[in-house]
């Protein structure tokens, strides 16, 4: 005998309540997170308005929360639009150069975010998904598109996994921190060192 039409939307209603709770934790986090705030349970389940133990059947583990909680809070369609709007296939290097001043062009804060991730994602406590990290690969993958038909295979991975060197917070820390350039004067530098990769790569 086949379930009824209410007892068949049953399970999915329960799944999308279930997602919209994890949302809401979430996004509390964030604004935590935005204001500065420590990120315990407790303060994550009130920002919410669940309980303390919402917050672990959801995430058993606030490391983990922190981890999606900065991603969430990275604006990653600004990134990901600047990137497509300026790909041409006349112009190789216009890509990575997008990417890079869009990352430079996010709020100051996000860094402190990227310093999070870095060491959630390099270092992560048990429980972290390592995989969940930023999403750097998939940028620059998309800012390189154009090169896709003109390198082989192998020769496309070595320059993803080259301008990751080069793109991502921890350039952005190097050269800001250890080095001590303006934001400017480090995302010229960026572009310079992309573009050679991909000169290199062009052979």
């Amino acid at each position: 005998m086949s379930a009824s039409p209410a007892a068949a939307a049953a399970p999915t209603g329960r799944v999308a309540q279930r997602r919209r709770t994890r949302k809401a934790i979430v996004d509390a986090a964030i604004r935590l997170l935005a204001r500065g705030s420590d990120l315990t349970a407790d303060a994550v389940a009130a920002e919410a308005d669940v309980s303390r133990r919402t917050v672990y059947l959801h995430f058993p583990s606030l490391d983990q929360l922190s981890l999606d909680a900065a991603l969430g809070a990275i604006s990653t369609a600004s990134v990901e639009g600047a990137v497509a709007a300026s790909v041409r296939d006349d112009d190789v290097h216009a890509g990575p150069e997008a990417l890079i001043r869009a990352l430079y062009a996010l709020p100051p804060e996000t860094l402190a975010l990227g310093r999070k991730i870095i060491r959630l994602t390099v270092d992560p406590p048990d429980g972290i998904d390592r995989s969940r990290g930023f999403r750097r690969a998939h940028w620059i993958e998309q800012a390189v598109e154009p090169l896709r038909s003109r390198l082989s295979a192998p020769e496309h991975d070595r320059l993803v996994s080259a301008l990751s060197v080069v793109i991502g917070f921890e350039a952005m820390i190097v050269l800001r921190d250890v080095r001590g350039l303006a934001d400017s004067d480090a995302a010229d530098l960026s572009v310079a060192m992309a573009c050679a990769l991909v000169d290199r790569a062009l052979g």
